[in-house]
């Protein structure tokens, strides 16, 4: 067997590019996941749930090759022969779901749905191939007014984890823009599919490879630093010039932005009806209060053949000292209007907007950038197991705490009192409850504060003054325990 020595031992390992989460982590992804779901919900959306793989050819612009089934996704065969993928994205089922269901549903439809998805891909640094997505769509209406509501629906999703705008941006673009540099250097150069999707994708890697290095790549070919040669769009001077002139203006104030990009796009077709788009977005915008964290930056472009309008991209913001010691990862969320996916199963075209989450990526990011800013995840209330004919006990009072919405469990393991401690130190819990033979015999419970110890043990000198604070270790009545632990919390919560 593939993997096993001569005894038959499989040797544990996981596959590439996927991960075991848990312990603080996990909780961390939970708390992200509760808080902007809390976001969603209060904007109307509405959750949905779809299966973990499709049919290949649902997959759209995804799907792979008939030579290549594997290419980009993980797919198989069914017992009919027909081929499955797991999915690559939660907006291609979404199309499926709302093409099935477009009777059924009240549109506009605002949907929001958590899932994983799988990436038959390289993995990176903060880049698995499987990995969690929180996505919010709104399907059914062109009005540019969906697009302004999801940027506010992203900036209010981060400002719910702590975050401002030193830490976070949003930046804005509109495909349409990119449409009008391609029609302004057709004047110049042929430009085909091939052709254009090479430009699109230098600019794209503007803020990997600086201006020098899209210039090399919209002119003969780029070297990178492991050697590898990609062949460039072999533009003209006139052209490359510009498409450096329109990604120089960068991510700046909205209004510059507006007023800079009209003079480089206003007399081609497309140019002027984005730059109305994005008036539009920016009056609400504005009138609302979305300023310093949602910027213009025409360099944005994202899935080549996904997007017609609005596109967009949230980035948390590294420190500026950091930033040369940390590996490229990208934005943590994204989106825009896509108007032609859901016709690929309908002969009409049905308008949609949305918004993708990458919680996995998120949480990896804002650990890398330092900034763990969620509330203390504690573990749960450890009732410590000091006899074994007191096991009612201790459940009765685990449960009791459990009454009051606060997590408890008893010791299950064999150990003494000091591997109890370190038990409840790995588990993060906020209180540990002492009943031994003396406590139970004068109706009494000791009970340890571990987060107060926490806060205070820099300044206690010994042994003795932890074991006199009141508010680090105190004896309380066996029948008051649960209200004082839930009383602490209350308190703990108001500060926070």
């Amino acid at each position: 067997m593939s993997g096993s020595n001569s005894n038959n031992i499989i040797k544990a390992s996981l596959p590439r590019g996927q991960r075991d989460i848990y312990g603080s982590e996990l909780q961390k992804i939970k708390n992200i996941v509760s808080r902007i779901t809390k976001v969603y919900e209060s904007y109307g959306f509405e959750e949905l749930s779809t299966p973990a793989f499709e049919f290949s050819d649902a997959l759209g612009k995804f799907l792979p090759d008939s030579e290549r089934p594997n290419a980009g996704v993980f797919s198989f065969q069914d017992d009919d022969e027909k081929w499955l993928s797991l999915r690559y994205d939660l907006t291609a089922p979404l199309a499926r779901f709302v093409s099935e269901n477009y009777d059924k549903i009240t549109k506009p439809y605002k949907r929001y749905q958590l899932g994983s998805v799988w990436r038959n891909e390289k993995p990176g640094p903060g880049r698995y191939r499987e990995f969690l997505q929180l996505d919010a769509d709104i399907i059914g209406s062109d009005n540019f007014i969906v697009d302004a509501e999801l940027l506010m629906l992203a900036s209010d999703s981060m400002r719910s984890l702590g975050l401002n705008e030193q830490n976070f941006n949003v930046k804005v673009s509109n495909r349409k823009l990119l449409d009008a540099i391609i029609e302004l250097i057709k004047k110049d150069d042929d430009v085909d599919e091939n052709r254009r999707l090479t430009i699109l994708r230098a600019i794209d890697k503007l803020d990997r490879v600086g201006l020098s290095g899209v210039e090399k790549l919209l002119s003969e070919g780029r070297k990178d630093e492991s050697g590898d040669y990609t062949k460039g769009a072999q533009l003209s001077k006139r052209s490359i010039e510009k498409i450096l002139n329109f990604i120089s203006i960068g991510s700046t104030v909205r209004n510059d932005f507006i007023n800079q990009t009209k003079e480089i796009i206003s007399k081609t077709e497309q140019g002027p009806i984005a730059i109305d788009e994005l008036i539009g977005i920016d009056k609400l915008l504005t009138e609302l209060g979305y300023n310093q964290e949602i910027l213009f930056d025409g360099t944005i472009v994202r899935g080549l053949e996904y997007y017609t309008g609005t596109i967009f991209e949230t980035n948390i913001v590294l420190d500026e000292k950091k930033k040369d010691e940390m590996p490229i990862i990208g934005s943590v969320g994204g989106g825009g209007r896509y108007d032609k996916l859901i016709s690929r199963f309908r002969k009409d075209q049905v308008a949609a907007s949305g918004f993708s989450i990458g919680v996995s990526r998120l949480v990896t990011v804002m650990q890398m950038a330092n900034l763990d800013i969620f509330e203390d995840n504690y573990g749960p209330v450890l009732i410590l197991n000091m006899d074994k004919e007191y096991q009612q006990s201790y459940y009765q009072i685990a449960t009791e705490i459990r009454e009051k919405g606060i997590a408890a469990e008893v010791y299950l393991g064999g150990s003494g009192m000091k591997a109890q401690m370190k038990y409840a130190d790995r588990r993060n819990s906020p209180f540990v409850i002492i009943e031994g033979t003396n406590e139970r015999e004068m109706g009494i419970v000791t009970v340890k504060n571990l987060i107060k110890g926490k806060e205070i043990s820099n300044m206690i000198e010994n042994r003795d003054q932890w074991i006199n604070n009141d508010e680090i270790q105190f004896e309380i009545n066996r029948d008051q325990v649960a209200n004082k632990i839930s009383e602490i919390f209350s308190e703990i919560n108001k500060k926070t």
